[in-house]
């Protein structure tokens, strides 16, 4: 069986964690707690009709005081970069974090996510903000850890990018 190291990436509360705890426990709970360092958690899925184990390593968020370790990304195959749709700030961040991530580990294959779906009458990141994006050719998804709305799409559309398809 493949078995493949996938990151979470992005600001502070956009919920990564969330999102991670939706896909792998089919749950979501509406309280917060800060990730400290790095959680690991695994689910295994098929792709393309080949068995897979994503290990996810949900990474604490960046923010002004606190800096991603790049030596989390040590063996990873791919990353979901996420930002919170009520929170223009969390998508300049997260263009910042693609572009550290390709420096510090190279062109790893990434899956943009804009969470909060459900609150989407409240967002501030609109279609213009993501059309420059799409343009270079990112993969961007809508996502709500709190429906589920496209998590289990999300996580397996990285699947297939880091097998190339």
């Amino acid at each position: 069986m493949l078995q493949k190291k996938i990151c979470m990436l992005g600001s502070f509360a956009v919920g990564k964690t969330s999102l991670v705890r939706r896909f792998v426990e089919s749950i979501f709970s509406p309280d917060y707690f800060t990730t400290v360092g790095a959680m690991v958690d695994k689910k295994d899925v098929q792709v393309s009709g080949k068995p897979m184990t994503m290990v996810l390593w949900d990474l604490y968020g960046e923010d002004d005081y606190q800096k991603i370790r790049w030596s989390h990304f040590g063996g990873a195959f791919g990353f979901l970069l996420v930002a919170d749709g009520t929170r223009r700030a969390t998508l300049d961040k997260a263009i910042e974090l693609e572009q550290k991530a390709r420096e510090a580990v190279g062109a790893l294959p990434f899956v943009f996510v804009i969470n909060k779906s459900d609150l989407a009458d409240e967002w501030e990141i609109d279609a213009e903000a993501e059309a420059p994006l799409a343009g270079k050719g990112w993969k961007i998804l809508h996502t709500s850890a709190k429906t589920g709305e496209g998590v289990e799409e999300a996580f397996l559309a990285l699947a297939q990018a880091m097998l190339g398809k």
